[in-house]
């Protein structure tokens, strides 16, 4: 069977390999996109671009625009988040060196580089392109929700707040799922997401009102043994992202979920004032709404987030939230996510 969604939203065809931008950004959790790639993409990195010594290293060989394309590099990514998603004025500079040195540059914020005049004039001259991975393809008509039940089968990835796991449970559960010889596919719905896998959409850009019909367009009906394994964003208990979360649930109508959680966590990133929901918290108000569209929805296990925790404490953490919820629960990065994909029955 065709896969629909790529034909849909169309492959992201960004030439490799990349070097990684991560700006002057300190704190790790700023350049999750970077990280990402690097982390299951090391082989289309050539090396970082940072701008002061201070800036979080991810290990890779620092070069500017110049060094790159000397080693190699066809594109520029810009790495790392800012506030609001726009492009800092400073950073114009930036990306004129990478496009005059014969880099393209991909960027995820919500700040469009082609809607810059500069840049878009330079990209020309240069005959370099601007990759921006937010947005629907120019000509794609979204449409509403229709809750109508799919063939094939889902798992969505949710959290108990943003930051905490979701992308890489779902492309671990991919990966695991692969290497046992079953049908998956990952499906991103975040910049990083598509980044790594060369294909989706970034779900946040969407008008609210099309955003579950947009969900189902990227998980189409498909084979009756294939998963499609969807990546979460937000979280249902969110002050500001869990509107992205309901859509995401309800297009994806998930006939399993995953909850992410970070060990230790105790307020939603960025908001003191709220306190992480229980896990059982929000395997109830995932069930909940989700059986509006899958009556058969289930929870399929925990991942949780270990990094803050010794070895000792994390064989803790993980032995006691399976007593306490009565499901599997992994740290993917640790032990995969096999416990979890047995639980599904595979």
């Amino acid at each position: 069977m065709a896969d629909d969604a790529r034909v849909a939203f169309g492959a992201l065809e960004i030439p490799r390999p990349y070097l990684l931008f991560l700006g002057d950004m300190t704190d790790p959790l700023d350049q999750k996109t970077a990280a990402g790639i690097h982390e299951w993409r090391p082989e289309w990195c050539v090396g970082q671009y940072r701008l002061t010594p201070e800036t979080n290293s991810l290990g890779l060989v620092d070069m500017d625009p110049e060094q790159a394309v000397r080693a190699g590099a066809q594109t520029m990514v810009i790495g790392t988040a800012t506030f609001g998603g726009r492009l800092p004025d400073a950073w114009e500079d930036i990306v004129i060196r990478a496009l005059q040195a014969g880099l393209n540059v991909a960027s995820g914020l919500h700040d469009r580089l082609s809607m810059r005049p500069r840049l878009a004039k330079v990209a020309a001259e240069t005959g370099r392109k601007l990759y921006d991975v937010r947005g629907l393809p120019s000509g794609f008509n979204p449409q509403v929700g229709s809750g109508h039940p799919r063939t094939g089968n889902r798992l969505l990835t949710v959290g108990t707040d943003c930051a905490v796991g979701k992308k890489f449970t779902a492309l671990s559960i991919e990966r695991d799922m692969r290497a046992r010889g079953i049908n998956a596919t990952f499906r991103a719905t975040g910049q990083t997401g598509i980044l790594i896998s060369g294909g989706g959409v970034a779900i946040d850009s969407v008008v609210s009102d099309f955003l579950a019909g947009v969900v189902e367009l990227l998980s189409p009906d498909n084979q009756a043994d294939h998963w499609d394994v969807i990546e979460g964003q937000g979280s249902l208990f969110h002050p500001a992202y869990a509107a992205v979360s309901l859509g995401l649930l309800h297009g994806s109508q998930p006939d399993a979920f995953v909850v992410c959680h970070e060990a230790g966590r105790q307020e939603v990133l960025g908001y003191p004032d709220f306190a992480i929901p229980r896990l059982e918290e929000c395997i109830e108000l995932t069930v909940a709404l989700g059986r509006r569209v899958n009556p058969a929805i289930r929870c399929a296990g925990i991942s949780l987030n270990t990094a803050s925790l010794s070895e000792s404490a994390r064989t803790d953490a993980l032995a006691e939230i399976e007593q306490q919820i009565g499901l599997p629960c992994v740290d993917p990065a640790i032990n995969g996510t096999g416990a979890i994909i047995a639980n599904l029955g595979l």
